[in-house]
């Protein structure tokens, strides 16, 4: 249907297909055709099922498994080596090692890759010939063109490299199919003892390698925290363990566009939205949902916990294929096996990001196609725009109607006169001329309006619509703004040369050469913009604008509508007290000016006045990467009146128009912010005399603490030990895994303030951990043409 967004996948075990082999009849040739033909039936998109069948686990087992020096039968431990050896050097499977053989299998089917292989085992020999058998997998489903193979989840904190490199490998042996790993987004065995080893004394190279769960344990290296704190925060601190394994995995396959993520959903997820928020920024394209995670509600049927639902809603702004597992077991007494899949499709459908989609009128509607697609910026002054860009402008109602409101507004405070002169500087096809002569009428003044354009194709409409609409009350003008002449100065000046970032398409200097059209007490519309900032995490716009592999391409701001992304910033002062807030002001311009200097004609001299900088100070609650800058801006049209592009404020002052997206400002390098640390951004505006351009920069610190409290204040709060813990520091700062909110327990905090004990003071400071490169230095890359 067209309002589905979010595909459908059956989840068939071995079992199942044995099962289906013995219902099979002359309709379906194979088993696997069968479940294929049931579940289109019944209204999946895709089945998803293991490449392999036990057999080849056991074989695998017999061949790579060797028992202990201890074992009596030396002759048949060498007889398995040597079948190894030949395996090795010629991987193949057996028939009956696999559940598919045909194309006509493999269209519809996700495939998943043996569980049980151990990528990134402790034991050197299993890690060789588990890849091995990766590697065979992959070279058989290709064989079969199946598109998509789902790996199993890495499990060892210690061998994810090891992991990578062997995924890494495989993406580089072939051209065209996708792998998607499958991961908890935390990892749920942190609420469970922790087993002493998972690799049995008795066996040399692996243990016997039980079945994995519906969610493998991820062992990660635990830090030695007193017993109270560490029940209080380790599942919340320890839940960034999965992701700081996925960026490891990305990092060294090199943001491979064809590696994916398939999240499983099978551990009740926390109420942190601000982590739950880094897997926006990732590709999840498979969402696994097993009907263990439902749970009954008061009559019978299936429903999600309000964490899950809440995500997955979230979640459909990817259009993820959504995995369901175990429906037909009957662990839920009403609806049967339909009722998941239609509780699905009700989460879709009260999808925020689904609705706006679907609501014509709405920024989301309007920008179907171009989310986190990459636009250069206009070059308004250098280049004449083409009548279907203008018309892409004027589709915007909201734009246009606050405009008339400014008008509007600035003509009834404007003191009694017979003569009131407007001036539209660059008027283009002319609506802003239409809407001003909309706000003279129902003000009921007299009024009359200079029309500026430089297009000379724009200037052909322009005059006959005076011909045909405007008749006399509009005088045209044809030229650049900062050189025409007008027969006198005028009461209200208007222009629309906002760029998305405020003063990217040079508003600050067209109005410097119209300003001379306005009278000392005149009004500017606009009257003020400012231009603001946030760190940005997004796989998929970072690989984008690295897809030329030149360095122009990540030293260009980009126009992007926004999806796939998570601002990293958090609101508050963070643990030092010196962070703004999580979108930050860089700087302001206000018309009509007063410090210029000009000549004779009205002019700047230079351009010297419109330079600007800044220095941005963030705090990072959650660890994550930034790639780059996230630009808004917003504008006082007139008094009340003003358009809005920044999250916090865009619905209050200018809901849904549609003219601007947001600017995207990315960097070369990624760069990794832990948990509680501080992102300090500088940016510039720099000018010549030909140009204008931006340059932009990072660093990253992370608080330290000279405490003078007692031992007892300062035990452990870093995890001492533990394979993230930063050792060298004076005192313990907390780990940058840990979040920020997690650091010290809030029934503890309320706790102190009920006992009116105050916590133990500390001086804070930072230490550096992390810097970018200066980004388009002298305007290389990136400039917009005076």
């Amino acid at each position: 249907m067209a309002d589905q967004v979010a595909g459908l996948a059956s989840c068939f075990s071995f079992e199942d297909i044995s099962q289906a082999s013995a219902r099979t009849d002359g309709s379906d040739k194979t088993p696997v055709l069968k479940l294929i033909r049931e579940s289109q039936t019944k209204g999946y998109d895709f089945v998803c099922l293991p490449l392999t069948t036990p057999k080849w686990r056991e074989r695998w087992r017999n061949m790579c498994i060797v028992p202990s020096a201890s074992a009596n039968d030396a002759d048949e431990n060498a007889t398995a080596e040597q079948q190894a050896e030949a395996w090795r050097k010629a991987p193949s499977f057996l028939h009956e090692e696999v559940t598919i053989s045909t194309l006509d299998e493999a269209v519809p089917v996700l495939v998943m890759v043996s569980d049980w292989l151990q990528l990134d085992s402790t034991d050197d020999w299993v890690r060789h010939d588990s890849e091995i058998a990766l590697r065979q997998e992959v070279a058989y489903a290709s064989y079969l063109n199946v598109q998509t193979v789902i790996l199993p989840p890495p499990r060892h904190r210690s061998q994810v490299a090891s992991y990578a490199r062997a995924v890494n490998e495989c993406l580089k042996s072939t051209t065209f199919m996708t792998f998607s790993i499958r991961l908890p987004i935390y990892d749920p065995a942190v609420f469970q003892p922790k087993e002493s080893s998972i690799i049995p004394p008795s066996i040399t190279s692996t243990s016997s390698t039980p079945s994995a769960p519906s969610t493998p344990k991820i062992v990660t290296p635990r830090a030695s925290t007193s017993k109270s704190l560490k029940a209080a925060r380790a599942p919340e601190g320890e839940i960034n363990a999965t992701w700081e394994m996925w960026d490891i995995i990305r990092t060294l396959c090199d943001y491979n566009t064809r590696l994916t993520l398939t999240l499983d959903l099978t551990p009740p997820l926390p109420s942190n939205a601000g982590i739950l928020n880094r897997w926006m920024a990732e590709p999840v394209h498979h969402i696994f949902l097993p009907a263990s995670t439902f749970i009954a509600n008061v009559k019978g049927y299936p429903v999600l916990p309000k964490g899950t639902q809440s995500f997955l809603r979230n979640s459909m702004a990817h259009h993820p294929i959504v995995i369901m597992s175990g429906v037909s077991s009957g662990l839920h007494t009403k609806g049967g096996e339909s009722a998941y899949a239609q509780y699905v499709r009700h989460v879709e459908k009260t999808s925020s990001a689904v609705q706006a989609a679907m609501t014509a009128g709405t920024v989301e509607h309007f920008a179907q196609g171009y989310q986190d697609y990459l636009q250069n910026p206009l070059q308004p002054l250098m280049d004449n725009l083409q009548s279907i860009t203008y018309q892409t402008f004027e589709q915007d109602p909201v734009k246009y109607r606050n405009y008339e409101e400014a008008v509007y507004h600035a003509l009834m405070d404007w003191p009694d006169s017979d003569h009131i002169v407007i001036c539209v500087a660059g008027a283009g096809r002319g609506p802003l001329v239409e809407r001003s002569l909309t706000a003279i009428k129902r003000s009921g003044r007299s009024a009359f309006v200079y029309a500026v354009e430089k297009n000379p194709n724009a200037f052909v409409t322009l005059q006959g619509r005076k011909q045909n609409e405007w008749g006399n009350s509009v005088q045209l003008f044809f030229g650049d703004m900062r050189h025409v002449e007008l027969p006198e100065q005028v009461d209200i000046l208007i222009t629309e040369l906002l760029g998305s970032f405020g003063d990217n398409e040079l508003s600050p200097e067209c109005l410097d050469g119209a300003m001379r059209f306005l009278k000392p007490d005149g009004i500017s519309i606009p009257s003020s913009y400012s231009a603001h900032l946030a760190p940005l995490s997004s796989s998929k716009l970072y690989n984008s604008a690295r897809i030329s592999r030149e360095i122009k391409g990540m030293e260009t701001p980009y126009v992007v509508m926004f999806q796939n992304v998570n601002i990293l910033s958090g609101d508050g002062g963070g643990v030092s007290g010196r962070c703004g807030s999580m979108i930050q002001q860089c700087w302001e311009f206000e018309h009509p000016r007063k410090d210029a200097t000009v000549d004779e004609r009205g002019l700047p001299l230079t351009n010297s006045h419109n330079v600007r900088s800044a220095k941005l100070s963030f705090h990072i609650p959650h660890a994550g990467v930034m790639h780059g800058l996230a630009g808004y801006f917003e504008a006082v049209l007139y008094g009340h009146v003003g358009l809005s592009i920044h999250p916090h404020s865009k619905d209050r002052v200018s809901k849904d128009m549609l003219s601007w997206f947001p600017l995207f400002f990315p960097f070369k390098e990624p760069l990794y912010l832990p948990s509680n640390s501080e992102l300090h951004v500088s940016i510039w505006r720099l000018t010549d005399e030909r140009q204008v351009w931006y340059e932009w920069y990072a660093e990253s610190f992370l608080p330290v603490f000279n405490s003078s409290s007692s031992p007892e204040h300062s035990e452990d709060t870093s995890g001492d030990g533990s394979f993230f813990a930063c050792t060298s520091t004076h005192v313990a700062v907390p780990s940058p895994v840990i979040d920020a909110v997690d650091v010290f327990p809030s029934l503890e905090r309320s706790e102190l303030r009920k006992s009116g004990e105050e916590p133990p003071r500390s001086t804070a400071g930072v230490i550096k951990i992390g810097q970018t490169s200066l980004h388009n230095p002298g305007g290389r890359s990136s400039w917009i043409g005076l």
